[in-house]
């Protein structure tokens, strides 16, 4: 039978490549539902193409555009933000590919598995702020959680047909981004045009600036504990500047296992839909004589030091992931906005984590309050300190 796949976010990065997928395999899946927050233009054309069931616009100005321009077709049409969440109920749907970005993400897809609908999650804030919540609530509903993120689909594939047998560590790959190998002097400087340009992935922005930070490799080791089960000890980070080995995992006995292949987000988000069936594909080829030799540095923490502030609450848990997280996305959008440096962000994301109170276990509601309070105290440390170099 097909599955039917919903994309929440399917006018992102990720969502554009995963219709791709599902476009390249019609023997396999149907587009039952198409979500984007804003982006409007492009969810009406994806609409057009595809004829999903439903689709919802997040932005609730832009209804009544997108329900006209759909009129004329069999495509329901939904709004704003708690539609997200509603649609996720449509007994149609198999599968949900989580590709919005950011803290965004979370409501919809607790919506999904209290639905009992299969997660493809290219979301990874989902399980860095809330990884025991979200995790908890999978394994009551028998939810299956499959990764997308290259790194995390390359542990999953490493550890099929062993899943008896024990993890002693994984290594999540890093290509180190635009700026490896660069002292913090070169980082003072570095403006968001640089910033945005990786040598091997094609991302959106916000996923971009992580990268050329480090956070993003800091929000993947919090990810890879909750969908791994893994103690913080045994999550570590190595630069690999090549982006073909995606990731490794090391068994007890000292054996190690690495997946491999070009830099594609289709390859994993297409391993995730089609679980546990890999897909045939046209995507372009490994060759080992391109790649005269495979290299690895050990990260540099104290240069980047979004990964030292990650590291710090992966090990220290609580709500400071969801703290880690609001101060990192205020911080991102005030840099690709001029209005912060590179390296003001981590001075950002530490005052917060430093000032916003911690909590042991925190419930869904204290998430909310916790990323609430983390914004507003973000954006308040952005402007003072914007006022300051203006002043200076």
């Amino acid at each position: 039978m097909k599955k039917a796949i919903a994309i929440l976010g399917s006018t992102g990065s990720i969502g554009r490549q995963a219709l791709e997928v599902l476009e390249a395999h019609p023997d396999h899946f149907t587009v039952e539902v198409l979500t984007s927050n804003r982006n409007a233009a492009l969810l009406i054309e994806q609409a057009l193409k595809f004829q999903p069931n439903a689709v919802v616009i997040g932005d609730e100005k832009q209804y009544l555009m997108v329900k006209e321009a759909l009129s004329s077709q069999p495509v329901k049409v939904y709004g704003g933000e708690e539609a997200l969440s509603q649609v996720m109920e449509m007994e149609s749907i198999h599968t949900v590919l989580t590709a919005v970005v950011g803290y965004a993400g979370l409501k919809p897809t607790l919506a999904a598995i209290r639905a009992g609908k299969q997660i493809a999650l290219a979301n990874k804030e989902t399980l860095v702020v809330a990884g025991e919540l979200v995790t908890g609530l999978a394994q009551e509903k028998a939810v299956n959680i499959y990764p997308v993120d290259s790194e995390h689909s390359a542990i999953f594939q490493c550890l099929a047909g062993e899943w008896n047998n024990k993890i002693e560590k994984i290594y999540l790959t890093a290509s180190g981004g635009p700026f490896r190998g660069k002292d913090r002097n070169f980082l003072s400087t570095v403006k968001k045009e640089q910033a945005l340009k990786h040598p091997n992935w094609n991302m959106g922005a916000k996923i971009t600036i992580d990268s050329a930070s480090m956070m993003n490799k800091g929000l993947e080791m919090i990810e890879a504990k909750w969908l791994f089960n893994l103690k913080p000890e045994q999550v570590d980070v190595i630069v690999h500047p090549q982006s073909i080995i995606h990731s490794i995992v090391q068994f007890e006995d000292g054996s190690m296992k690495a997946q491999m292949g070009l830099p594609d987000m289709k390859l994993p988000i297409q391993y995730a839909l089609g679980f546990p069936d890999r897909l045939k594909s046209d995507f372009p080829r490994f060759d080992f004589a391109s790649y005269a030799s495979l290299t690895f540095e050990k990260a540099d923490p104290g240069t980047f030091r979004n990964l030292d502030l990650a590291t710090q609450a992966l090990k220290r848990g609580g709500n400071l992931p969801c703290i880690l997280n609001a101060a990192n996305e205020v911080a991102v959008e005030a840099f690709l906005q001029d209005k912060t440096g590179f390296l003001e962000m981590s001075d950002i994301i530490e005052e917060c984590m430093q000032q916003i109170p911690f909590m042991e276990r925190p419930l869904y509601d204290n998430y909310v309050e916790c990323d609430r309070e983390t914004r507003l105290l973000a954006e308040q440390i952005v402007e003072r300190k914007k006022d300051v170099t203006f002043t200076s």
